[in-house]
């Protein structure tokens, strides 16, 4: 039997500040420009104006920080106010990619834990064999940055 890698990560940050702050950025995705290093911009769409599960908005995405450019619509999964942020990418009819973040209030703040995971179908699947380890350094500093900076913002 292959054992194949795991298709998601996860980057987990503890910031001085109650989960309320903490959720005010994570689920606002047109704040999301100010802190991750390859999506430099989201807005919402189709009608939405906030975060609720079945939500569209799209991200402005600068693929690996240099390029290329382009847009990628998303639609939140879960909406939980002070727990979990979820978002798939992709069509509505493939999702490629999910994205979330998952807040637990601990010693007097909250740890914020970013995370994705891909479809497990089998293009997915060979792309991640092949270029997965790279990818997935990519996105573990990206998920570091981004919380990294968030906390820089709660903890002012």
């Amino acid at each position: 039997m292959i054992n194949l890698p795991s298709l998601g990560d996860e980057v987990s940050v503890w910031m001085d500040a109650p989960p309320a702050e903490v959720w005010d950025l994570v689920s606002d995705v047109t704040r999301i420009g100010e802190f991750s290093p390859e999506t430099f911009e989201a807005k919402w769409t189709r009608g939405s104006t906030g975060p609720e599960v079945g939500a569209f908005f799209a991200g402005h995405v600068k693929r690996n920080g240099v390029g290329p450019t382009y847009w990628s619509p998303c639609r939140v999964t879960a909406c939980e106010p002070e727990k979990v942020f979820e978002f798939s990418v992709g069509t509505d009819a493939v999702t490629v990619n999910n994205w979330g973040y998952r807040l637990e209030p601990k010693d007097g703040g909250t740890l914020v834990t970013e995370y994705f995971r891909l479809d497990p179908n089998l293009p997915t699947r060979l792309y991640w064999l092949v270029l997965g380890p790279l990818r997935r350094r990519t996105n573990r500093h990206g998920m570091r940055t981004t919380l990294e900076r968030m906390k820089a913002v709660v903890e002012k």
